[in-house]
């Protein structure tokens, strides 16, 4: 049986945009976990025995469910609590908000990769796979003329499982970007990006090895155990 004070296990890399949200929402909803951060070219054997898959987040929680995607991590830790009403958006339904969030995860994730790593795929063409991109991101762009967020006045669920993915883009040509006709989307990405939530979530932790403790996180959260 597992330890009363036993916490679920997270393993992480603090630059993966997966691993990234899943931090983004446990934090902002309270959960404390053990953050295991894994350095990805040699991972642990304790990941890949919880998930062979071997790609980061993968969640264990005390009672031995693993959870392995990002974005069911995410509604897992948000389902128990959810402070910031991230999973009841001011405009829209959830649903709605996880639609927005699958187009991000499968074509603009296949154009972003293309353009971010075009020697990786068999005749990629980076300008063209950008060109690709661009038109998800001008949609998003029209979407926040008039309000701050993706779906109102106020961040939920979508804004913080998308600008991982968003801002990786941004940050793959950040003149061409910048030079952009988005000022609505550029402005949404640095508020989140200078958000205390991204910075509490996305600090830098040393890689974790068998043997050791993992850290508490949130770290806000461990200072009130």
């Amino acid at each position: 049986m597992p330890s009363a004070n036993a916490l679920p296990i997270l393993y992480s890399f603090r630059r993966c945009p997966y691993a990234m949200r899943a931090r983004f929402a446990l934090a902002t909803s309270g959960q404390p976990c053990e953050l295991r951060e894994v350095v990805l070219r040699d991972k642990p054997a304790e990941l890949l025995a919880a998930s062979p898959k071997g790609t980061v987040p993968v969640l264990v929680d005390t009672d031995g469910t693993v959870i392995e995607q990002s974005l069911d991590i995410m509604l897992w830790t948000l389902n128990r609590h959810d402070p910031a009403r991230w999973l009841q958006p001011e405009r829209g339904t959830a649903d709605d908000m996880l639609a927005l969030i699958a187009r991000c995860d499968g074509d603009f994730k296949q154009q972003l990769d293309r353009y971010k790593y075009p020697n990786r795929y068999e005749r990629a063409d980076a300008a063209l796979h950008r060109s690709n991109g661009a038109r998800f991101l001008e949609e998003l762009d029209a979407k926040l003329r008039d309000a701050s967020h993706l779906f109102g006045q106020r961040p939920a669920l979508v804004d913080y499982a998308i600008a991982p993915f968003v801002r990786q883009f941004a940050q793959t040509d950040v003149a061409w970007f910048d030079a952009q006709p988005w000022p609505a989307l550029q402005a949404w990405l640095r508020a989140l990006a200078g958000s205390a939530l991204w910075t509490a979530a996305t600090q830098k932790y040393p890689a974790w090895k068998t043997g050791q403790a993992g850290v508490t996180f949130p770290e806000q959260v461990a200072s009130r155990l």
